[in-house]
């Protein structure tokens, strides 16, 4: 049996996984005040908590790297699932701070997986001109996660309440692991369901990495990589740039509900558009840099796109802070769209460095080490914005985070003067 068009059905299960990823994590944020409430919980248990799951999301992203590398994306994305579907289930069961705490934690440490698994998978299963496309639409399912997020829980939560409704989220995720191991039986070079012609697709400008496999079966080591200022470029920009989506993943219904006093069913209602916009900056960004790379080359697309994306975020901000006032709070939902727009039609080349920069095992652990990097950030921002929104303006957290994305786009063209394979020899 031969299927057509194989690697689009890899990329749509991973995306699926990112949109069930989503609405698992987007569940704490929106439950949280009845959550809270039965548990005897206040806003500083929930910031703490915010900091649990990112410490253990932080440390999993660069294990998960190296996991990846030495089990396979296969193996590799069934066991993040599992955990982190698991412990979705077992939020229904917390009983207060510590056993929330533990739940939350093995929440990040499965979640974190997903992202050093979708770029070294992408780096697998699609050629260098289609992996910013094929990383946009997985981008694109983190938004439309929290898109259908608010409508799923909502709907679960009027029905079943709080604790069936994470006891359903988490068999969501249990029954994906299905069809993935049916569908992605092996990499494409081994699939006895892909075609040649799909083949020759995928490994038609890989040319030199499969010359070069035998000499590259093992991953570099963590100091070797470190040792290109090119890995820095790629782990000083998701530093900076990151604090931008987890700022609105996880303070957004706060801030809406305390600057605009909109209640939980408002914030569902309205705060979808601004994830429609970002899922809309996914795929677009993926489709931009294929034709920028088709009319000049791999550094020029990577390049121009991540630089459009930032200006739109930074565009974004300073409106925020010019035009945002306490009664048109549907302004800042459609320039929240438009900083969220940018920064996936960004991110998606920022995450595809790590594929274009290394080869073979060594992606996913540069992958997993910049997604560990970009989980630090947030969690300073995180600290940040408690510190600084006692009197209410979040004007402050608005300006660093423009700063931020400033910095993003420096070290790029400082410590990447060309996106192409390093020459690890001579290096």
């Amino acid at each position: 049996m031969k299927i057509i068009g194989l690697r689009w059905w890899i990329i749509a299960l991973i995306f699926i996984a990112t949109v069930i990823n989503y609405v698992d994590r987007t569940a704490f944020a929106l439950l949280w005040p009845q959550m809270g409430e039965d548990l005897g919980m206040d806003k500083k248990d929930y910031a703490l908590l915010l900091n649990v799951f990112m410490a253990t999301y932080a440390a999993s992203k660069f294990l998960s790297g190296r996991l990846y590398d030495k089990i396979g994306t296969r193996i590799g994305f069934t066991l993040s699932i599992i955990v982190w579907s698991l412990a979705a289930t077992f939020h229904a069961f917390a009983k207060g701070l510590f056993s929330l705490s533990f739940v939350r934690g093995m929440l990040g440490l499965g979640e974190a997986g997903l992202w050093p698994g979708a770029v070294k998978s992408n780096g697998e299963w699609f050629p260098v001109k289609q992996r910013a496309l094929a990383q946009g639409i997985f981008n694109s399912g983190a938004s439309i996660g929290n898109v259908i997020a608010p409508v799923i829980i909502v709907f679960l939560y009027a029905r079943f309440g709080w604790k069936t409704t994470y006891i359903i989220l988490g068999l969501i995720g249990l029954i994906w692991v299905i069809p993935w191991l049916v569908i992605n039986k092996s990499n494409p070079k081994n699939h006895p369901w892909i075609t040649d012609e799909e083949k020759g697709i995928i490994f038609g400008d890989q040319i030199e990495e499969v010359e070069e496999s035998t000499e590259n079966k093992k991953s570099l080591s963590l100091k070797e990589i470190l040792s290109f200022k090119e890995s820095w470029g790629v782990l000083l920009c998701r530093f900076f740039i990151e604090p931008i989506w987890w700022f609105f993943a996880g303070w957004m219904p706060i801030y809406l509900n305390s600057k605009f006093n909109l209640s939980i069913e408002q914030i569902g209602n309205t705060m979808w558009i601004s994830y429609l916009m970002a899922a809309a900056g996914s795929i677009l960004g993926g489709l931009f840099t294929e034709q920028m790379i088709k009319k000049s080359s791999v550094d020029y697309g990577r390049k121009i796109s991540i630089v459009v994306g930032c200006i739109l975020i930074i565009v974004a901000f300073v409106s925020i802070i010019l035009f945002v006032k306490e009664t048109n709070f549907m302004t800042f939902i459609y320039l929240a769209g438009v900083a969220l727009f940018g920064f996936q039609f960004a991110i998606g080349n920022i995450q595809t460095l790590s594929s274009d920069l290394l080869k073979g095992p060594s992606v996913g652990t540069l992958a997993g080490l910049a997604g560990t990097v970009a989980a630090v950030s947030p969690m300073i921002m995180n600290w940040f914005i408690g510190q600084i929104t006692g009197g209410g303006s979040y004007v402050p957290a608005f300006v660093a985070i423009t700063i931020s994305v400033v910095l993003a786009v420096l070290v790029v063209f400082l410590l990447i003067k060309k996106v192409k394979l390093i020459d690890v020899k001579t290096s």
